[in-house]
């Protein structure tokens, strides 16, 4: 018996395989590709045996299984839908809405506050000193605040510098800066297996893309083996940056 087949349905289509593609694409990222082929083919023999074969007795065990497996999937998959529902919210034309709709206003920047970091960076650079630097933006970073020692002083180039020498107990941490005042150092901070990240580029690296996953927030990295000078945001790298470029873009995303 044929079926009418409108435009909704193509749409609806389209849809569904978007989604698939966006849930393929971060699956793939977050090493969880197999688990994905696996719940795929396990859905497909779900529907052959219960809705083709209409085989009774199978088809309500897998029935029994599906409405169990949503609770386990949930806890299973955690990060990966934490990270989809934030890619929704950061998206930026809902963000430029919500602002639209609440009145919100991005705050200008001061060079006061800029040009320490940049300053600090060039110099670390010089001197090949590895430094991490993450600037919280408009997601809270408590969680990761909490893994390093609690400074709370206003942004200062000669402080910066000593966080990151190379005899200091917080040279390997993240230092996080919220609200125009470094915050702490000697932070934790999550690491991305994304498998198109460059080989040369170290655990810094990786550490400032994973935070840049799973926030809006800017992530400063200088490589301790060239000098290096490289930015993490929305989960793209900008790398070999000199200090007008660092300056421009601190000066963009340093708002709000």
């Amino acid at each position: 018996m044929f079926f009418e087949f409108g435009i909704k349905d193509i749409v609806d289509i389209v849809l569904v395989a978007l989604m698939l593609y966006y849930i393929y694409r971060l699956m793939k990222e977050s090493r969880s590709l197999n688990i994905f082929i696996g719940i795929m083919v396990f859905v497909i023999v779900w529907l052959i045996v219960s809705q083709v074969l209409e085989m009774r007795l199978l088809g309500s065990i897998m029935d029994k299984l599906v409405s169990v497996g949503v609770i386990g999937l949930v806890v299973l998959f955690l990060e990966e839908i934490r990270h989809f529902l934030y890619s929704l919210g950061a998206h930026g034309k809902l963000k430029g809405l919500m602002q639209f709709f609440t009145g919100a206003r991005k705050d200008e920047v001061d060079k006061e506050t800029i040009m320490p970091i940049v300053m600090a960076c060039m110099n670390l650079s010089r001197g090949k000193v590895g430094a991490l630097i993450v600037i919280e933006r408009g997601v809270m970073l408590e969680d990761i605040v909490e893994t390093g020692d609690l400074i709370d002083a206003r942004i200062n180039q000669r402080l910066i510098e000593n966080i990151f020498f190379k005899n200091s107990p917080l040279h390997d941490g993240a230092m996080v800066i919220s609200k125009k005042r470094i915050k702490a150092a000697g932070c934790i901070l999550p690491v991305s297996h994304k498998q198109d990240i460059p080989k040369e580029l170290g655990l810094r690296h990786r550490a400032a893309m994973g935070i840049s996953q799973d926030s809006d927030a800017l992530a400063i990295v200088v490589s301790e083996e060239t000098g290096r000078i490289s930015t993490a945001l929305h989960g793209e790298f900008q790398l070999r940056l000199s200090a007008e470029q660092l300056e421009s873009i601190l000066t963009d995303n340093m708002r709000g």
